[in-house]
């Protein structure tokens, strides 16, 4: 995306600045046929470094880490944090229109993720924060509309996108797994529905 919208096509630009930015990245490559393939789960990722406590504690904590570990000024995000949150085989995808004017999704791991989206914010400020949430919960498997608002800096006072981060979670029993953030960004066609707003004070 260019400018805003480069930062939109970011993720996870969360998820989390892509298609919005997380709104993860929309400069993404089509996965490859190894890729679309659905790998087993396993709830204990290899060459990881271990999660924060902290981060994985519950679905709200582990939302705040992938928002909080993707945002900031220009500069390093920490990866390595960013890489505790999803379980193997986790997956970023974006909802994004072709030059074509048709509709695709965007599938991206997340070290495909962190290699486009990381020199971006090398160069430019990118913060994005969940200003809406719809959850539901069934034994041990989670799903939440989280309604995202992207930022160029904290402190601008409106949003340059935001759109809806769908997260799929997964609990182990011990910890929180995030397993896909799929996301799509408002559009004058699509404006989001008043149920995913934040709450009128």
């Amino acid at each position: 995306m260019s400018g805003s919208k480069l930062a939109s096509l970011l993720l996870f630009v969360l998820g989390f600045a892509v298609a919005s930015a997380p709104a993860q990245t929309q400069a993404q490559s089509q996965p490859s046929q190894s890729q679309s393939q659905t790998p087993q789960v396993s709830a204990t990722p290899a060459a990881t470094p271990p999660a924060k406590p902290t981060d994985v504690a519950s679905p709200d904590a582990i939302l705040a880490a992938t928002y909080d570990v993707i945002s900031g000024p220009p500069g390093t995000r920490d990866w390595d944090r960013f890489r505790t949150l999803f379980v193997p085989g986790a997956r970023l995808i974006a909802v994004q229109k072709g030059k074509d004017g048709n509709l695709g999704a965007r599938v991206l791991t997340p070290e495909d993720y962190i290699s486009r989206a990381g020199p971006y914010f090398e160069k430019n400020g990118f913060f994005e924060r969940e200003a809406s949430r719809h959850a539901d919960r069934y034994g041990n498997i989670m799903q939440i509309f989280s309604t995202y608002e992207s930022r160029h800096d904290g402190k601008d006072a409106a949003p340059f996108a935001r759109g809806i981060n769908s997260f799929q979670l997964f609990f182990d029993g011990t910890r929180w797994w995030v397993v896909t953030i799929y996301w799509e960004e408002e559009t004058p066609d699509t404006p989001l529905p008043k149920e995913f707003l934040p709450a009128a004070h």
